[in-house]
């Protein structure tokens, strides 16, 4: 274990052979700093979260050993708050193995174990060792040929399911799957709030594998830390970015006002996760971009314009002082915009083939006699549904040429 192995360099040769390791009842001792050291009193508690702690005291220290996990096996110590080792001096000076060692003192964080080789009836015998540095990481205390031996529990209750290092597996391959999928190449695009609740789903269930298993050669770690604290990758936004535009410039005025909000939704993504550079293209681009339709006719006020010279208010086909992107009626002919101005394929509708779509077109079918005198709208809301057919052909007479 790195630098553990030189640190606590065993030592039993210095005891007398009254210190041997032969015991007929509860003890829980160690080898402190190379001198030996026993507890006076010791005890094992569980708590909510199923960790079991040990401990053992004296009048010089108390030693606390915390593990995740009330099974027979080896536990490593010294990365995280549900496996560590600490010693409690007279003075109150607190050592953990969860105090990472100054630079000058080690660069290498050292790991102890504790190793639980057998529970009894509500007892536990096992052994330790650990290397415990204080706050400012420049101190430390050393344990090494540590035992406990039938230290009884006082506090909680052994679990009836107790989760071990096996157990985390299957919840590290379920929430990995989920994030991947997350981001699959087949998305259209990639949500970021699923994305960011896959990865925090399986950056947990890497912390608990990482509770319960330890992670000697840091994998778990580098994988935790690749995940970068599930911040949304700039490249998917990008991706995103690139789809909506592809979208955006495919467009027709049916699916005009959803492709442009997608594609202002994205914009805005991008430029908070990724920032601009330096000429604004971003910024720019959301500026120039207009996803309104003013007058809710179904029609965006980029289509309003139809002389193409980027001034809307010149624009009023039906010459009522009105311009078409604030007319919810643009040709005057009593039938709003809306109900004709595309058809269920969202694709401009145009009945008499004379190139003037309907909503700009006051006869729509052509026949000489204007749409507002076929009886378009008897009830005059606007709304067509109740236009006249007089040969009753299903056709209402504003749209049939016959």
């Amino acid at each position: 274990m790195k630098k553990l192995a030189i640190l606590l360099i065993t030592a039993l040769t210095i005891c007398s052979c009254g210190d041997e390791v032969e015991f007929n009842t509860p003890a829980f001792q160690g080898n402190k700093n190379y001198n030996l050291w026993r507890a006076d009193s010791f005890n094992a508690t569980i708590d909510e979260n199923g960790y079991l702690t040990l401990t053992g005291r004296n009048s010089t220290d108390e030693v606390q050993l915390t593990i995740p996990s009330v099974a027979v096996g080896t536990y490593t110590i010294g990365e995280i708050a549900g496996r560590e080792a600490k010693v409690i001096t007279a003075d109150g000076t607190v050592y953990s193995t969860n105090n990472r060692p100054d630079e000058s003192v080690s660069v290498y964080p050292e790991l102890g174990e504790v190793k639980i080789e057998e529970i009894g009836l509500n007892t536990f015998t096992g052994t330790f060792e650990f290397l415990a540095f204080d706050e400012s990481g420049l101190n430390s205390i050393g344990y090494n040929e540590g035992l406990f031996y039938r230290v009884p529990l006082v506090a909680g209750t052994i679990p009836t399911d107790i989760i071990t290092c096996e157990d985390t597996g299957a919840g590290v391959s379920a929430t990995q799957l989920a994030y991947e999928n997350s981001f699959a190449s087949d998305l259209e695009y990639i949500d970021s709030d699923v994305y960011a609740s896959a990865c925090a789903a399986y950056t947990t269930a890497l912390e608990t594998q990482f509770l319960y298993c330890g992670d000697e050669d840091n994998a778990i770690r580098d994988i935790i830390e690749s995940l970068n604290a599930c911040e949304f990758p700039c490249e998917y936004a990008l991706q995103n970015t690139t789809t909506a535009q592809i979208a955006y410039s495919q467009a027709t005025i049916g699916n005009f006002m959803e492709a442009c909000g997608t594609y202002q939704l994205y914009l805005e993504q991008q430029l908070e996760i990724c920032g601009d550079d330096d000429e604004g293209t971003i910024q720019l681009a959301l500026d120039e971009l207009n996803c309104t339709d003013s007058d809710a006719d179904g029609i965006p006020d980029v289509y309003e314009d139809f002389d193409g010279d980027g001034i809307l208010d010149n624009d009023d086909t039906d010459n009522d002082g009105l311009a078409n992107y604030l007319d919810d009626d643009d040709d005057g002919d009593g039938v709003l915009t809306i109900f004709e101005a595309t058809d269920e394929d969202g694709n401009p509708i145009d009945t008499d083939g004379d190139t003037d779509v309907d909503y700009l077109d006051d006869d729509d079918d052509g026949d000489g006699i204007l749409t507002q005198d076929e009886g378009a709208d008897p009830n005059m809301d606007g709304d067509p549904s109740d236009a006249v057919d007089t040969d009753d052909n299903g056709i209402p007479d504003y749209l049939d040429p016959m």
